[in-house]
This record gives structure tokens, sequence and C-alpha cells, in this order.
């Protein structure tokens, strides 16, 4: 069924405020740390927007202060996480694919054992507000819609890696659409298409959903998706490792949970 996007509001209710305060309280004891720190959060927009809303319930709990960095899990964009951490701007908490995760503990720029999955993640399509949607609900209907579409946009990071290199290829279409298509760096897909720049756009469902001017068409189907897990793990440059850690326990706790549903997400099961 074809859901129509609307511009997104988070609001915790109360019932989710209780809830994360009583595991806040946990957690916090748990890890003994200090109140008042400073805690800096590179995170990719595929789980931006549940950690936008319960944010403000963990600074209110644990009276820290978050920094919120955003950046691409993958890719050669100066603002990109890998290309952050590479140059060395600081940070505690590093959110972003398990697979770009990985890379970085391999390199050394996170610590090898602080990896904790938060939640699963599909592709969606999008279109603007008001303009025709396309069946893209069985992979022959979603080679019609790619074929038919005047322009295409994809991410630059993990979606659009996998669609440009891996899906349009195995749907023999690659060399068709690539002309029409384009690769969108340091930008939300979504904004591309709300403002008339591309006819149809690709991207995680999470991302896709808060922008305003656009309709959601409906995720890839079963046969061509591609589900990705993203992670959470304490940089290896932290000043705040303990703070960090208790940070990611949270967003990994059933509290987060609805939050992380309402944003087009799957959570993964707490450990």
């Amino acid at each position: 069924m074809k859901t129509k996007l609307r511009a997104y509001r988070f609001h915790t209710s109360r019932a989710m405020g209780r809830a994360v305060l009583l595991v806040l309280a946990g957690l916090l004891c748990l890890a003994g740390q200090a109140r008042g720190e400073e805690i800096r959060v590179m995170t990719s927009g595929g789980f931006a927007a549940p950690f936008s809303e319960v944010v403000p319930e963990y600074e209110r709990a644990s009276k820290n202060r978050v920094v919120t960095i955003n950046g691409a899990s993958m890719g050669d964009a100066p603002d990109s996480i890998p290309m952050r951490l590479g140059r060395g701007e600081p940070a505690d908490v590093v959110i972003l694919t398990s697979g770009a995760l990985d890379e970085l503990i391999r390199q050394g720029k996170v610590r090898s054992g602080s990896r904790v999955d938060l939640v699963r993640s599909g592709i969606g399509m999008a279109v603007r507000a008001g303009a025709p949607q396309p069946d893209i609900s069985s992979v022959e209907a979603l080679v019609r819609a790619l074929l038919a579409a005047k322009s295409i946009a994809y991410s630059s990071s993990a979606s659009g890696v996998y669609l440009s290199t891996k899906l349009f290829p195995r749907l023999g279409i690659a060399e068709q659409v690539k002309s029409k298509s384009q690769r969108i760096v340091s930008e939300r897909v979504g904004a591309v298409v709300a403002r008339g720049d591309a006819e149809i756009g690709f991207q995680q469902i999470s991302e896709l959903l808060p922008i305003p001017g656009l309709d959601y068409v409906g995720p890839l189907p079963p046969e061509a998706q591609e589900i990705t897990v993203f992670s959470a793990g304490v940089a290896a440059n932290s000043k705040n490792p303990e703070a960090a850690r208790a940070l990611i326990e949270f967003l990994a706790s059933p509290a987060v949970a609805p939050a992380i549903r309402k944003a087009g997400l799957d959570p993964v099961a707490s450990r």
C-alpha cells in the first residue's frame, strides 16, 4: 500500500519518557560515569531520525550534552564519517553501516570490541509530492519504472552503492539508466527529489520519511531489497569512553525501539 509522506515532527511520549529514564538510570549507575560531560556523536543519516528523537530525554536524564555530527557511512565527501575520522576530528560514538564500522575498527579508528548493532534498514523510493507514483511492487515493475523515469537520484553511501554496482547490473539496465542517474553527495536524496531535480529517488527508508515535499512510494520489492545493519562503536580517540558505551547501550535498549520503528527501521534485538 502506497503511503503519503508527511514532514515528521518527533515528540517523545510520556510512556517512552518514563521508560527512557528508567533505562538510563540503570546504565548510568552501572557505568559509574560522571555527569555533565560532552559526548560527540558522528551518525549517518540512516539512524538520524530515531537518534534525534531520543537524545533530548538522554540529555535530561544524564545531564550530559550530545553534540551531533552528521555524515555518510562511506565515500570521499569531506563530511563523510570516514573522512572526518581520517583527518582526526574528535568523536566519542560513531553510528554507521556495520560494514563501514568494521573497516574503521580494522583501521584502528574505532575501538575493537565496542561494536553494537542497532537497527536493520531497507531501501525505499520516493517521488515529488503530487507526482505520479510508479508501481515498484515487483522486480518487473521496478525495471519498468526505472526505464521510464526521466531522472533517477540515489545516495553516494550504502544504498546508492548497492543500486549502482549490484542491483542495476543484475537487472541488466546499468547502461540504460547511467546517463539519467545522479549520485547525490552530502545531501539527502529526498531533498533533491522534493525540489524537482530528480523524478524518482532511492535511499534508506528512514532517510526519506522525514523529508517534506515527498510522496513515499514504498520499499524495493523483496527480491531486489538490500537490508543494511547500522551499528555503533566507541571512537578510538574518545575522551569519554564510558559515557560513550552507556549511550550506545541506551540506543540498543528496548526503550528506544518505538522511535526506531516510527522511523521505518527494525530494531536489532538487545544483547
